[in-house]
Order: C-alpha cells, then sequence, then structure tokens
C-alpha cells in the first residue's frame, strides 16, 4: 500500500490544502493520503483552534474513500514529525510512506526537529503553492538534498524509491491560505458560502 502523510495545523483547513492532498494523491498513485491534524506546531506561536474543531472541518474538506483524516498525533502523544515516521514505519512495515507537504513549508523545513532524518526516511513531495517555487529551491533542505531530487515525471514510483528522494510537483496554483483566513476572521470579514 501507498499512504501519503499530510501534516498540518489546518488551523482553518481550506482548499488549499485539498488540493495539495488531491494532487499527490492522483499524481503520486497513492492509495490513500493521511491528512495528520496536529495538535499544536511547535514552530508557531499561539494555540490553533480546538483540536475536535479543526478535525471536524478538515473531515468536511478531505472528501472521499481515499482521504483519512487523523488524530494520530494526539492519540499516540507525539509533537513532531520525525517520531511519528518512526511509530508509524514500525508499526506498518509493508506500507509504503511519502511524506506530502506544500511548497511554502519547504522553505522553514530545516527549522524542524530531525529534518534530515524526515529526508534521508521518508520519500518526500512537495506540491507547488503560490509564491513559492523560488523559495523552496533555495531553502536549505532542497540544497542539502538536491542530488535526491527526481524530475515530475518520476513521480508515480515515489512511494517505492529508497530514500533520500524527494520530487517538486508543479501543480495549478491555489491561492488560499491559513493565515489570509485567520486575519479576516479577525477583521471580522464573513466567509460567502
Amino acid at each position: 500500500m501507498r499512504v501519503g502523510l499530510f501534516g498540518g495545523s489546518f488551523n482553518p483547513p481550506h482548499e488549499g490544502h485539498a488540493h495539495v492532498a488531491r494532487t499527490a494523491l492522483v499524481r503520486l498513485g497513492l492509495d490513500r493520503v493521511i491528512w495528520l491534524v496536529s495538535p499544536q506546531n511547535p514552530l508557531k506561536r499561539g494555540q490553533p483552534a480546538d483540536l475536535a474543531e479543526r478535525m471536524a472541518a478538515t473531515r468536511r474538506l478531505a472528501r472521499g474513500p481515499s482521504m483519512i483524516v487523523s488524530d494520530v498525533e494526539a492519540r499516540l502523544g507525539v509533537r513532531y514529525t520525525i517520531d511519528l515516521i518512526r511509530v508509524l514505519q514500525a508499526r506498518c512495515p509493508g506500507v509504503h510512506f511519502v511524506w506530502i507537504m506544500g511548497a511554502d513549508n519547504l522553505a522553514s523545513f530545516h527549522r524542524w526537529r530531525g529534518w534530515s532524518e524526515i529526508m534521508a526516511s521518508t520519500p518526500m513531495a512537495v506540491v507547488a503553492r503560490p509564491g513559492s517555487e523560488l523559495r523552496s529551491g533555495l531553502a536549505p533542505a532542497a540544497q542539502r538534498f538536491s542530488r535526491a531530487r527526481r524530475p515530475a515525471s518520476a513521480v508515480k514510483g515515489l512511494a517505492l524509491t529508497r530514500p533520500p528522494v524527494w520530487v517538486y510537483l508543479p501543480a495549478r496554483l491555489n491561492h488560499t491560505s491559513s493565515t489570509a483566513l485567520r486575519a479576516r476572521r479577525a477583521a471580522g470579514v464573513r466567509e460567502i458560502s
């Protein structure tokens, strides 16, 4: 089984997140994408919205039988991605995991605890996000693992490729961002459905 791991605060989840998950699911030929709703991002200040609220909102967005929403980080009591990946790989030895992230996260990926080990232990797919193509290419992680980068044309076998390996997936850009949505809410701007 080929499973994408798509972690985030999802505070709030939005169509840009769904776009990244769907792009990875289809282009990488994954069987599932697990949305890992984090209880708290150690690199972000302030408290996110209630975990149960973010889980419910993420479930409404992550539609389809191939999309699974999980609070496994909270249930296992792990705080860092590297710890979660270690646990999942140990508990699911027959599953081929791929870490999925938007390209906006690659720019700061080197600040994550155990980022080099994440790259060395798990294939990674980086999906295009607005304004991040140049920044992601110059990111410390992209520079350090430049020899591990594969062309977008090689994505179908990514889950089965021995790490370190990563791919940048150009895709249609979705300009929605959690930061902008939170700012609009704070300013009292109502969303029109």
